[in-house]
């Protein structure tokens, strides 16, 4: 009764105009980007921060909100249509999703795509509200202690998850804790590693990185490599899936839902290994795994499920622990803190109506995609038509506008093109960007709570042993650190990330 409450509490708050205004403009936004193929909802974000500057804080997260899952959306039509995903967890979904366009089933490609997105994106919003109080009310037990043993658990765990080298995306966490130690130091007042440039007193702004990370780098990546665009069909054709197609479907919808709202929930997790891994296991539990890759719906209705689950429980941590799990859910942090909101178990508490109407308006925003997607598909196709030359520059444009007007300092643009030129040497060199970003923003929370840990200890290391909490936390964090050095592991990890 309590949660029912709680519940219609939440969507009175996000069912006003104006917040149906932004959440509609975030799912449209995120579409977009998820057709585009270049820039992803973490450089989109990041761009629209300063634009949320002026929006009461429950707007602001409903937009923001609606891109990211959105984006799930929209990456699934160019990738069935054209073979090119306009977004990451969207690569799956073209293996068998062009094949099948290209047999003259894009309509049923495209509706069990976005029929299993709405499922998903139903039940894991679903989950969000139930889990949110039980772990809200555990979140409140934690101590500097535990906060700094879940970030531990939480790094590690972002290593393993990591696709690639091991050794390659522990290198990027600790990369990205160094990182974070830049600017002065909030304890002693001590400037440190600034190199004199007095700019860097305050740190390195988190949209700088984020934007040259993964928007400057992914453009210049794009503009290397020559774009073909080769287009299946020119018409959709029937949208509704025959009933067999729906027998062939569901049970992989559901297995892809379950499997994407545990993986999101998990740090490095969220929607891209959701769809990679909800794929193989399909492939795995089929009884002719020679149809995928070559037409199979399966290989549609599991990847797309599981990216949009992966993607909305991932607000889970977020909104309970105040610990981002992704980089979509780091910058989400940077928006609740530029409104003042303090994330954590207290958000529950404190603020009722900000908390439930955001888990509100993710059905709101489902509901709105399911509705919106379909019709629209020729004007996301028609879009891919501008040439790249002259959306390339305009994106480059508004993101180093929007880094500009964070504090309107020139150099913030600087460094976001050496993080843009940064982001494409470690790709090339085989880095995900990824956990160095997880690790630059938890960074800074580790330290302040080992600190703070340490004092009320009185230097007492034994405190972080004698919690039951920090001690399960940490022990998990030393068998993953075992997991990684097996071989069989690594094999098991390498064979699967590339299938």
């Amino acid at each position: 009764m309590v949660l029912a409450d709680s519940l219609a509490l939440g969507l009175a708050a996000a069912a006003t105009p104006i917040n149906l205004v932004y959440c509609l403009t975030g799912a449209l936004l995120g579409t977009l980007i998820g057709v585009l193929p270049g820039i992803g909802p973490v450089a989109t974000i990041a761009m629209l921060l300063p634009v949320t500057f002026k929006l009461e804080p429950l707007s602001a997260l409903i937009m923001l909100s609606g891109i990211y899952y959105g984006a799930q959306y929209g990456g699934s039509t160019t990738a069935i249509l054209m073979k090119l995903p306009g977004e990451a967890s969207s690569v799956v979904t073209a293996l068998d999703g062009y094949e099948m366009a290209r047999r003259g089933r894009a309509g049923p490609a495209l509706a069990v795509a976005a029929l299993g997105s709405f499922f998903a994106g139903c039940v894991a919003t679903l989950l969000i509200a139930v889990f949110a109080v039980p772990l809200g009310d555990l979140a409140l037990r934690f101590g500097p202690a535990e906060y700094f043993s879940l970030m531990a658990l939480g790094l590690v765990a972002a290593v393993v998850l990591a696709r690639g080298s091991v050794l390659k995306a522990l290198a990027m966490v600790v990369l990205g804790l160094l990182l974070g130690l830049v600017g002065t130091d909030v304890n002693t007042g001590f400037v440190r590693y600034t190199f004199g440039i007095a700019e860097l007193s305050d740190g390195i702004g988190f949209v700088v990185v984020a934007m040259g990370m993964f928007g400057i780098a992914e453009i210049l990546l794009n503009l290397e490599q020559r774009q073909i665009r080769e287009q299946a069909t020119a018409t959709v054709g029937r949208l509704w899936p025959t009933r067999g197609d729906l027998r062939a479907a569901w049970k992989p919808t559901l297995r892809g839902t379950l499997l994407g709202s545990v993986l999101g929930i998990l740090p490095g997790g969220g929607a891209i290994l959701a769809s990679f891994a909800a794929y193989t296991l399909e492939k795995r539990l089929a009884k002719d795994p020679g149809r995928f890759g070559k037409g199979a719906i399966e290989g549609v209705a599991a990847p797309e499920s599981a990216n949009n689950a992966g993607a909305q429980t991932s607000f889970i941590p977020l909104l309970t622990l105040g610990i981002p799990s992704n980089p979509v859910m780091a910058l989400m942090v940077g928006a609740m803190t530029i409104h003042g909101i303090a994330p954590g178990p207290q958000v529950m508490t404190e603020q009722p109506t900000l908390f439930w109407g955001l888990i509100a308006s993710m059905w709101l925003g489902n509901l709105m995609l399911v509705v919106l997607n379909l019709p629209l598909v020729g004007v996301w196709v028609k879009l891919l038509s501008v040439p790249y030359r002259l959306l390339y520059p305009a994106i480059l444009l508004f993101c180093c506008v929007g880094v500009y007007s964070l504090n309107y300092n020139a150099v913030d643009v600087v460094l976001t093109a050496v993080f843009g030129l940064f982001g494409v040497v470690l790709i090339k060199l085989g880095c995900e960007p990824a956990p160095l970003v997880l690790a630059f923003v938890l960074g800074p929370m580790m330290e302040e709570n080992l600190r703070r840990a340490m004092t009320l200890s009185r230097g007492d290391a034994t405190v972080f042993l004698t919690s039951p909490i920090s001690a399960g936390l940490l022990v998990a964090t030393a068998l993953m650190l075992l997991l990684i050095v097996a071989p069989q592991f690594r094999r098991m990890r390498r064979d699967a990330f590339a299938e």
